[in-house]
């Protein structure tokens, strides 16, 4: 292990903030892992994986682990599953699409969302009605306490919309190091109805799609809507859809009518938060080098040059906007440092 001194994140978040480490070291073992949280000799350590669902807006006085730890290993295969361990320092669309070159089923719909295996059961991450849950068997983390190496399972992890244990109870308490997920060989059971993926693959002129082509299709959609963080610095979906009352809801559509929504249980109805922005008069606003996007709302965008609190005050004029319009709250989904 090398560590260095005074280095750019730039590169290591995908909104491209330049932000400096004091420190910083590169982790390709969990015996380094290990080594590096049992000396003294850095009493702050921060952890950072693929950078995609963080917004930086100082520089971090720390020691930056930077968690790259490879690998992929089918554990176990039957005639209808199979079970894989992935470790956390994979590329999460690298591995999607390693799944279907396999033909294993079940994260098709969760093509092209930026980050890294690792941080993947954190946030619970989802899409055109599909969640880490759903496939999720468990993870191995390491207890910074302990330093031993313990697993969850799916139902240990208490995951939510866009929130699990390692975001609540146990938070900054362990680095999950690998998941081993549970998915399909055969028979695969496939989620179109959500979104505009059924028209897409209307377009793409296909009735009996497969799982390759449901992803092929979210791919194309997700492309159309969301910038490339490569070429435009963001996290994708910057804000959660929030969950209102069946009482506030009724309230919110006899004023605005023509509000989507989608209603969750009896007494819960979510709806998006990128309708709400763009009601709001902010989709395409820009503010100099940074703004929200022309084609998704939900996107706020670095075009080179912004200050992660330059985003954050953006952030923060929308959640005001839209509590004073709408009467909601709406919540960022990315982690703020």
């Amino acid at each position: 292990m090398q560590i260095q001194n005074d280095i750019s994140l730039k590169s290591y978040n995908t909104f491209g903030i330049d932000v400096k480490a004091k420190h910083f070291v590169s982790v390709n073992s969990v015996d380094d892992l290990k080594s590096i949280f049992s000396s003294e000799k850095f009493t702050q350590k921060f952890i950072l994986g693929g950078g995609s669902n963080m917004l930086l807006t100082k520089d971090i006085a720390a020691l930056v682990i930077h968690l790259n730890i490879k690998g992929k290993t089918v554990l176990e295969q039957t005639e209808n599953d199979v079970f894989i361990k992935c470790q956390a320092g994979e590329n999460w669309h690298e591995f999607v699409l390693w799944t279907l070159n396999h033909n294993f089923g079940g994260l098709e719909n969760l093509s092209l969302i930026p980050g890294n295996v690792g941080t993947s059961p954190i946030q619970n991450i989802g899409a055109y009605g599909v969640e880490l849950k759903d496939t999720f068997h468990s993870c191995d983390a390491l207890n910074l306490n302990t330093l031993d190496v313990e697993t969850f399972s799916n139902i240990e992890c208490e995951f939510g919309y866009r929130n699990s244990i390692f975001k609540q109870q146990v938070k900054d308490s362990y680095i999950i190091l690998n998941v081993t997920f549970k998915l399909t060989t055969n028979k695969h059971k496939l989620y179109t109805n959500y979104g505009a993926i059924t028209s897409e693959l209307e377009n793409m002129n296909i009735d009996q799609p497969t799982i390759q082509d449901v992803s092929k299709a979210v791919i194309a959609i997700r492309e159309s809507k969301l910038p490339n963080p490569k070429e435009i610095g963001n996290c994708g979906s910057f804000f959660k859809n929030p969950v209102i009352t069946k009482k506030e809801f009724l309230k919110l559509q006899k004023n605005f009518p023509d509000v989507p929504h989608y209603i969750i249980s009896k007494t819960e109805t979510k709806v998006p938060a990128g309708w709400l922005i763009e009601q709001a008069g902010f989709k395409g606003k820009t503010f100099d080098t940074y703004g929200v996007h022309k084609k998704q709302a939900l996107v706020l965008v670095n075009y080179g040059g912004a200050s992660g609190k330059d985003i954050l005050e953006l952030s923060k004029l929308i959640q005001k906007t839209i509590l004073r319009i709408f009467g909601i709250h709406i919540e960022a989904e990315v982690n703020i440092l």
